[in-house]
C-alpha cells in the first residue's frame, strides 16, 4: 500500500520512458494532498470543490485550463445527486455493492473529440472497519493530472465520511487503464 504522495512518485517514475497498461494500486486516503508546481493546494481545492458541484468564486476561474485536464476531467454533472444516493445507499444497506458513482459519458464518444471520453469512468464505495473505502476505475491517467484526480477523490470520500458519520478514510484501490506521463 502506499500513501497518496508515494502513488504520484511512482506513477511518475514508471511513466518517464513509456506508458503503462493495467496500472493498479492500494492507496492509503488519510491524506490526499498531492501539490506540485501545476496544482498548489489553492487550484487543487478549486477543482475539487467544482467537481463537487459546489460553486466557485469568480476569483478562482482563472485555475481552470486544458494544461490541468480540461473537459476529461470535469466530473461535475449531477455530483450533488450522485453523493445523496451513495449516501442513502450506504446509511440503509452498509454492506452494499451498489455504492457507486459512474461518470456521465457520451455512450457513443467521438474519437477526434477528447471532450467525450471522461478520465474517471467508475468509483465504487463501501464501509470497511468503520472507515470509508472505494475502488476506482479510470480509463486513463496522466500522472502529472494525478493530483487533481487524487484530491478530487479524497475529497469526495471526506463528504460521504461526514455523512455516514463514519471513524476516516480507508483505502482506495486504483485501477487505471493506461497510465502516461502527461496529457501529450
Amino acid at each position: 500500500m502506499k500513501s497518496c504522495r508515494g502513488a504520484w512518485e511512482e506513477m511518475t517514475l514508471l511513466t518517464e520512458e513509456k506508458s503503462v497498461r493495467d496500472y493498479t494500486q492500494t492507496i492509503d486516503m488519510q491524506n490526499y494532498l498531492v501539490e506540485t508546481e501545476m496544482f498548489p493546494q489553492d487550484v487543487l481545492e478549486a477543482y475539487s470543490s467544482y467537481n463537487l458541484e459546489n460553486p466557485i468564486p469568480d476569483s478562482h476561474r482563472h485555475y481552470f485550463n486544458e494544461a490541468r485536464g480540461g473537459k476529461q476531467g470535469d466530473y461535475r454533472q449531477g455530483m450533488k445527486a450522485k453523493i445523496k444516493n451513495v449516501t442513502e445507499c450506504l446509511k440503509e444497506f452498509p454492506k452494499s455493492k451498489r455504492a457507486l458513482i459512474t461518470i456521465c459519458n457520451n455512450p457513443s464518444p467521438s474519437h477526434h473529440s477528447d471532450d467525450d471520453a471522461k478520465c474517471m469512468r467508475e468509483i465504487h464505495f463501501y464501509i470497511e472497519g468503520g472507515k470509508l473505502c472505494a475502488s476506482v476505475l479510470f480509463r486513463a491517467q496522466a500522472a502529472q493530472i494525478f493530483p487533481k484526480n487524487i484530491h478530487f477523490i479524497g475529497s469526495l470520500m471526506s463528504e460521504l465520511k461526514e455523512q455516514l458519520d463514519l471513524s476516516g478514510l480507508g483505502t482506495l484501490f486504483y485501477h487505471t487503464s493506461v497510465l502516461v506521463s502527461d496529457r501529450a
